[in-house]
C-alpha cells in the first residue's frame, strides 16, 4: 500500500470521527491506567461496569492501596484474570506512592516497570492520557493493519513499528483509536462488514464480503 492510499484511508476515518477516544471510562491518568490493566482479555463494557463502581469508592493510588487485594477483588471479580490483576494493581499503587508521589509517570520505561503494565498498556496511557504519539496494537489493530494492507506484520511489535513509520504524521495521534474502533465495529474478525465499510475501495483485503 502506498502513502497516498494510506492518507486517503485516514482522511476518511477522520471525517467520520474527528475526535476519537478510548471507550474506557476515566477522568484521570490513574483511572485510565487501572482501566487498561483490567482490560486485558476483557471487554471495555465489562471493565466500565466494574470501574464505575470501584471509582466511586477508590480512584487514587492511596485509596485503592488502602482497599487491599481482597476488597479490590470484590469490585473486579466479574473481569477475567481478576486475581492476578488485583495483585498487580495493588503493587502498582504502592510503587506509584513510594516512587512517584502518587502520580502516573509519563515515560514508557517507567510505565512498563509497573506490575501488570506491558507495552500495549503503556502505549494506551502515553497516547490517551499524555498525548504522545504511540500505537497500542491489540487484536483489532493487528487484524486491521494486516487485512487492509496498511501495515502488515507477523507480530504485534512489527505491526506497531510499521504503523509508526507509515501512518502519515498528521494522523498519528488518533490512528490507534480509529483502527481499534474500525476493527471492533466494521472490520470484525469472523465476518468483516465490507459492504458498509467506508474504506472498502482502498482496502487491499482480497476476500471481501458483501
Amino acid at each position: 500500500m502506498n502513502k497516498e492510499k494510506r492518507t486517503r484511508i485516514f482522511l476518511r476515518l477522520q471525517e467520520q470521527n474527528p475526535q476519537p477516544t478510548t471507550e474506557l471510562n476515566y477522568t484521570s491518568p490513574f483511572e485510565l491506567l487501572i482501566a487498561v490493566i483490567l482490560s486485558a482479555q476483557a471487554t471495555d463494557i465489562g471493565v466500565n461496569k466494574a470501574t464505575d463502581k470501584l471509582y466511586q469508592i477508590a480512584n487514587t493510588p492511596e485509596k485503592i492501596a488502602a482497599l487491599g487485594v481482597d476488597k479490590l477483588k470484590q469490585y473486579i471479580k466479574t473481569i477475567g484474570l481478576f486475581n492476578s490483576k488485583a495483585n498487580n494493581i495493588i503493587k502498582t499503587c504502592n510503587i506509584l506512592l513510594e516512587k512517584y508521589h502518587g502520580v502516573v509517570p509519563n515515560t514508557r520505561d517507567a510505565l512498563e516497570a509497573l506490575p501488570g503494565v506491558g507495552r500495549k498498556t503503556a502505549n494506551v496511557v502515553l497516547n490517551t492520557a499524555f498525548n504522545q504519539p504511540a500505537m497500542a496494537v491489540d487484536t483489532h489493530i493487528f487484524r486491521v493493519a494486516n487485512r487492509t494492507g496498511i501495515a502488515p506484520g507477523k507480530n504485534v511489535l512489527e505491526v506497531e513499528t510499521r504503523l509508526m513509520r507509515r501512518v502519515p504524521k498528521e494522523f498519528i495521534m488518533n490512528a490507534h483509536h480509529w483502527l481499534i474502533l474500525h476493527g471492533r465495529y466494521v472490520c470484525k474478525a469472523r465476518k468483516p462488514q465490507c459492504g458498509s465499510c467506508l474504506i472498502e475501495d482502498l482496502c487491499e483485503f482480497k476476500e471481501k464480503t458483501s
